[in-house]
């Protein structure tokens, strides 16, 4: 259609240079309007320099047409060239100019204009003023775009309309409802473009009630069909916790779909958990010929996260490399991000998907040093952090949230302190997320007043940052204030979320308060409207089993409203070790042989407990069964960082450069091990060192001066 219309228009052109009509200004206007619609601005310039007699009109084309081409700099320059060619400017111009000042948030630029305005009298003009208007609600200047407003002699409704999108567009809710009462108190009649903005801010379960009023005018203004209204609906009712109504919407709107009531449908779904009915959406769309987009593909692929849902990710890349989308940025960032989530073995595939990518933005890079850091491989994400820093990759709150929690997985005490030093210098210290795993890094290091020091900085509105703090102080062994950090977050009236939860449940098993975590539990959806997760039951499960309380334990488990999964047994499992309760443990380790049969902690696990009650034909049937299945023991790793440098080491290690000397020291303790206790414990202790210790091991290190 556009090739259609440029072809006409250039009919048009040569008709009229056939007839010598262009010298009449109104037909090279008309002429010069239609090559801009077109977007063909370098015929329309050459069109606008041989016109002998141009006007206001001609001017205000030029000025437009660059303005709808995002050319805000070259649309500047012609309204300079007008003001020197004595032509004066008019509301068009102003409005024209204004609306790609706003479109570009170029505010400074639209203060000069506004100068303009007031200097030549069109304050009043209600084109200029809406104008105006709408770019200091776009920059989000809303008390300035209500000052502008108060000016107007009779603001239409695109007035009002810019007004309440900029306050929408704040979050100041109650001042956008305000307006909307206030324009329908002096007769102005409600469009697609005043409800639209005003539906963003419904997005909470409180403003349920609220929405459906809301529906109840759209539907009686006749804008039910309004896509733009109805695309709206269906996101507000979704964030406001009703799945139903977003889908009653979507289904009302059969025939007046477009690509955007698809993608809010999906989104919909994938908010609530939905991801069956998303996929099945998504073939839906598909089969009635609506091509996906950006916002499709990179939707539909966070549904493919979960492990049961892998294929369905793969078979999405193959769609993605079939037409072409690939070497998109976001679909690749989101196909990274899809292998990092669906597993740990899956980092080698985003791996080369990120090496592949001419082009990558922070978002790629991150996803990969969240990844590396995430699973475990923190050296790597060291090193890629460093790499970054070397490309001159701008380093934002997600990356530096990544590294500090390697730097606190690998103990690395020195390297979080620089950079932590970079985070400040970078502005970012105070960032809920950074803050997050500065307290982590220095509550994993047991330094717990520097964690509180890093809290203290940070604005303390948000819950991210609290949860850190009560974790850090429960792990520290200080659950008593972890609970009194959780009343004062709930006495500030700090948003409690899940996380929050799993904090305090951790707190009272730390320190055995028994009733009090059941109690925590018992009353989360009750008190807090936040329904308990398979990790609240993982946590009073532990609770129970660290009091020894295994019956209650197992009966937990079996009251669960879902089914318990691998974490949950093997909180079990763990607790059942401590109190050698081998029959129950047999019966759990069934179970996760079940869930998990190529997870090799239940052997190891099953294997100790059978080694400590001296059951050897178990312990040696269990890893006869472990070679049969090709279940291998992954050794673990202990390190300390020493002036600057990570020794790293595992179980019976040969590796290290001053292996003989560690080795000697180890003989050392053994014998002082011995000579102090020489008729207990020495068994257990002995056994221990099948599993490596990073106590000892930092120990032995430290003893040595290495």
């Amino acid at each position: 259609s556009s090739a259609y219309a440029f072809y006409k228009v250039l009919t048009t052109h040569c008709h009229a240079l056939k007839l010598g009509t262009l010298a009449d200004v109104y037909t090279a206007n008309k002429i010069l309007n239609a090559y801009t619609r077109c977007k063909e601005l370098h015929i329309a310039r050459k069109l606008f320099d041989e016109i002998p007699h141009r006007d206001t009109v001609s001017w205000n084309t030029m000025i437009a047409g660059f303005v709808n081409c995002g050319n805000l700099e070259t649309a500047c320059k012609i309204l300079k060239n007008m003001r020197r060619c004595d032509f004066d400017f008019d509301g068009y111009s102003f409005g024209s100019l204004l609306k790609g000042v706003a479109s570009a948030y170029r505010l400074e630029v639209g203060q000069q204009l506004h100068s303009m305005v007031i200097k030549m009298g069109y304050e009043e003009n209600v084109y200029a003023g809406s104008a105006l208007l709408d770019m200091y609600a776009k920059c989000e200047k809303v008390e300035d775009a209500y000052t502008v407003f108060e000016c107007l002699p009779e603001p239409n409704s695109v007035s009002w309309n810019a007004l309440i999108a900029g306050f929408s567009k704040v979050g100041d809710r109650s001042t956008a409802f305000w307006l909307l009462h206030c324009m329908e108190k002096e007769g102005v009649r409600a469009e697609d473009g005043t409800f639209a903005p005003l539906l963003t801010l419904l997005n909470d379960i409180e403003f349920y009630k609220l929405t459906i009023q809301i529906h109840g005018k759209i539907v009686k203004h006749g804008l039910a069909f309004d896509n733009t209204v109805c695309n709206a609906m269906i996101t507000a009712y979704s964030e406001c916790g009703s799945i139903r109504d977003a889908r009653k919407v979507f289904d009302c709107a059969v025939g007046m779909r477009d690509l955007v009531t698809w993608n809010s449908m999906l989104a919909a779904y994938l908010v609530h958990e939905e991801e069956e009915l998303g996929f099945q959406l998504f073939l839906d769309m598909q089969s009635l010929g609506f091509e996906s987009d950006i916002y499709t593909y990179t939707s539909i692929l966070s549904a493919c996260f979960e492990k049961a849902h892998k294929s369905h990710g793969q078979s999405l890349h193959a769609v993605v490399i079939k037409r072409g989308l690939e070497y998109l940025v976001p679909i690749s960032n989101a196909l990274i991000a899809m292998y990092l989530k669906s597993n740990n073995t899956s980092m080698g595939e985003a791996l080369k998907l990120f090496e592949s990518m001419e082009l990558k933005d922070r978002v790629s890079w991150n996803s990969i040093l969240t990844g590396f850091s995430q699973i475990g491989l923190n050296e790597d994400a060291l090193k890629l952090f460093g790499q970054m820093r070397s490309l001159m990759v701008e380093i934002d709150h997600y990356a530096f949230s990544a590294v500090l929690r390697s730097c606190a997985d690998l103990a690395t005490l020195q390297l979080g302190r620089q950079v932590h030093v970079l985070a400040i210098k970078s502005g970012f210290e105070t960032n809920d997320f950074v803050a997050s795993a500065l307290i982590f890094l220095y509550s994993k290091c047991g330094i717990i007043e520097d964690a509180r020091k890093s809290f203290e900085e940070t604005p303390n509105d948000s819950s991210i940052a609290w949860n850190s703090l009560i974790f850090g102080y429960a792990q520290n062994g200080q659950g008593s204030i972890a609970l009194d950090l959780f009343f004062l977050m709930r006495d500030r009236k700090v948003r409690l979320d899940h996380i929050t939860f799993v904090a305090v449940l951790t707190a009272c098993s730390h320190i055995g308060l028994v009733e009090e975590g059941l109690n925590f539990l018992k009353s989360m959806e009750s008190d807090y409207g936040i329904p308990p997760r398979m990790e609240h039951y993982a946590c009073a499960v532990d609770l129970l089993g660290r009091a020894r309380r295994l019956g209650e334990a197992r009966t937990l488990i079996e009251s669960m409203p879902f089914k318990p999964d691998a974490m949950v047994w093997k909180t079990l499992l763990g607790a059942c070790r401590v109190c050698g309760d081998i029959e129950l443990a047999t019966q759990v380790a069934s179970h996760l042989l079940e869930l998990e049969p190529e997870e090799h902690c239940t052997y190891v696990l099953l294997s100790h407990l059978y080694g400590h009650l001296r059951r050897w034909d178990e312990k040696a049937n269990l890893t006869r069964l472990m070679r049969e299945r090709g279940v291998k023991k992954v050794p673990g790793w202990s390190w300390i960082e020493i002036k600057n440098q990570v020794h790293a080491f595992n179980a019976e290690d040969q590796s290290h450069p001053l292996c003989k000397e560690i080795y000697q020291m180890l003989g050392e303790l053994m014998e002082e091990i011995t000579w102090l206790d020489t008729d207990t414990g020495l068994d257990a202790l002995i056994s221990d060192f099948d599993e490596p210790c990073e106590s000892c091991d930092a120990k032995l290190l430290s003893a040595g001066n290495f």
